[in-house]
């Protein structure tokens, strides 16, 4: 039985516009020790999805249909009660900013103790000690003096160091990290990507890994879903997505990526704007911005396809390929 079951899962904001569907249909599994990649651009419903799994979602948002189990236990409709039992304490979150994530007028050591003191036994003065150890673990120097300092005393990279050990705590099974580098300069994003991947080793735990950035999916990632306009369009491992990408979106991302070779190629970027999520239309999401469209594209959705025992697309293009190659 896998760690983390997703399945069909339909998340909706409720607006005075109208329903946005946010996350439409989507479906994974997660296995202990594996490292899952979520990518996307921005509105695709990366972050909703992982909110979702958290049920941490804004006021009009609601999870309209699907189910979520974690090691067996339906978590949609379980009630706060239940929640507050598996957040932080077996699925913890690194948020996107880790400017804005720690409360400006607490000290670090105070915002560590209170995440150990809320989802563990542990007291006051083995909270204080469990703190320090964590931050040591995530490399922060001078983690006693740390403890006692503010926020805005620490880096960009340190602040996200203190994320990193604020949900590592309480040794959760599944760590989701949501573009746990962006704000972060390359430098910095090398560390802690670096120390994501050593933490991980050591404690066993499997991430999902969400981010818009290729090059941390392949550094970091087992498995690959790729999602535009709130549904799954390709999934399979990153060895797949990387060398035989079977989507036009997929593929119009990769082209995207700067090469190492000094870049005698122009970049290709993807033409056109994100879909109205209000508005969605019959066929492909992805059909009003792809080159390769057919007219079939832009009246129906392709169901999603197995391409190998690894991989699946939901791609009229592969239909297509398959039929000039005489298969059924």
């Amino acid at each position: 039985m896998s760690m983390l079951e997703v399945r069909d899962l339909h998340t909706s904001f409720f607006t005075d516009a109208g329903e946005v569907k946010a996350v439409n249909g989507v479906s994974f599994f997660l296995d202990e020790g594996k490292v899952l990649g979520i990518v996307g651009e921005s509105g695709s419903g990366k972050s909703v999805t992982a909110y979702s799994i958290m049920q941490i979602l804004a006021g009009s948002g609601k999870i309209v249909s699907g189910s979520i189990k974690f090691r067996g236990q339906e978590l949609v409709d379980s009630g706060e009660k239940v929640m507050k039992t598996i957040r932080g304490n077996k699925i913890s979150i690194i948020f996107q900013d880790p400017m804005t994530s720690l409360n400006p007028t607490y000290t670090i050591g105070h915002q560590l103790m209170e995440a150990i003191l809320l989802h563990t036994d542990r007291n006051k003065d083995q909270a204080r000690e469990r703190a320090v150890e964590m931050l040591r673990l995530v490399n922060v120097n001078e983690p006693e003096k740390r403890m006692n300092q503010y926020p805005y005393e620490f880096s960009g990279g340190m602040r996200q160091r203190v994320m990193i050990a604020m949900a590592l705590a309480c040794e959760p099974d599944i760590l989701i990290a949501d573009e746990p580098t962006t704000a972060l300069d390359v430098t910095i994003q090398a560390q802690i990507l670096e120390l994501m991947k050593s933490l991980q080793k050591e404690l066993g735990m499997a991430i999902i890994m969400i981010t818009h950035d290729l090059g941390v999916v392949a550094q970091m990632c087992d498995e690959v879903i790729v999602m535009y306009a709130g549904a799954i369009c390709e999934q399979g491992s990153a060895d797949e997505i990387f060398y035989n990408p079977c989507h036009e979106y997929t593929k119009g991302l990769l082209r995207s990526i700067p090469t190492a070779d000094g870049g005698k190629e122009k970049l290709k970027p993807i033409t056109g704007t994100p879909i109205d999520l209000l508005n969605m239309p019959k066929g492909c999401a992805f059909a009003p911005r792809c080159d390769a469209a057919m007219r079939i594209c832009l009246k129906e959705k392709c169901e999603r396809m197995q391409i190998n025992d690894m991989h699946a697309a939901a791609c009229w293009m592969n239909v297509k390929k398959n039929m000039e190659g005489g298969e059924a």
